[in-house]
């Protein structure tokens, strides 16, 4: 058995070495650049976050009255042809609103005089050019709290894409500007990392629709899909 055994340690102690002298190899020479690229294309979604509040003596009076309201924004919202698939509560809540009373050794006596329901509702409205009109049928039918709204695409791959190439074609432009300037070669491509960027949602005030006699005015503009890459690359 040793005799067998013999031969395999021997070959151990010869290739651990061997290893061990090939992580000690110095690093190659490289540079990192990062670059940066942007696409932009027309919205063909929008979401609305639709809120609204009620109060009442009771919760359950509050809870009634919100649940009246709310079903008739949603049965406006199909009856304006979103579909139910583009429905979906976001949140309710139910709160007790105080009214705070300053006693004379400094203290508060706190009284409740209401309670608050808000039911939250996020809406996709595929067709952008409806986005005023839906605004604003929500809003008479009883939307009363400030929500959101973002212009997005269904399906910004293509653009997203797009950007991305651009990003990485402006890290190469800097990269091979820094080499030149440097007197060395660019070697391969070693390493690529990006991050995209999405567009933010823009707020909105229900209240400003108040006295809105026609669909609130609402401009889609372009979203602007940004991209940031970080490319290293080995250097000759």
């Amino acid at each position: 058995m040793t005799r067998h055994l013999l031969p395999l340690a021997l070959a151990a102690a010869i290739a651990f070495p061997a290893m061990a002298g090939a992580t000690d190899l110095p690093t190659p020479p490289r540079i990192i650049v990062s670059g940066e690229g942007e696409a932009t294309v027309a919205p063909d979604l929008a979401v609305l976050t639709l809120s609204v509040m009620r109060e009442a003596k009771t919760a359950r009076a509050a809870l009634d009255a919100n649940n009246d309201a709310m079903a008739a924004v949603i049965a406006a919202m199909k009856s304006a042809g979103i579909k139910d698939r583009d429905l979906q509560t976001a949140g309710i809540q139910i709160n007790p609103r105080y009214n705070y009373t300053n006693k004379p050794d400094g203290s508060q006596e706190a009284e409740l005089i209401a309670y608050q329901v808000t039911n939250t509702l996020s809406v996709r409205v595929r067709d952008v050019d409806k986005t005023g009109e839906i605004l604003d049928k929500a809003v008479s039918l009883g939307v009363n709290q400030g929500g959101g709204i973002a212009f997005t695409n269904d399906n910004p791959a293509a653009t997203v894409s797009e950007a991305r190439k651009k990003a990485v074609a402006n890290a190469m432009a800097k990269a091979k500007t820094l080499a030149e300037a440097a007197g060395v070669s660019l070697g391969k491509v070693l390493e690529i990392t990006d991050q995209n960027i999405a567009p933010t949602p823009m707020p909105i005030n229900a209240k400003a629709f108040d006295a809105a006699g026609a669909a609130a005015p609402v401009q889609a503009g372009e979203n602007s899909y940004n991209v940031q890459v970080t490319v290293t690359f080995e250097l000759k």
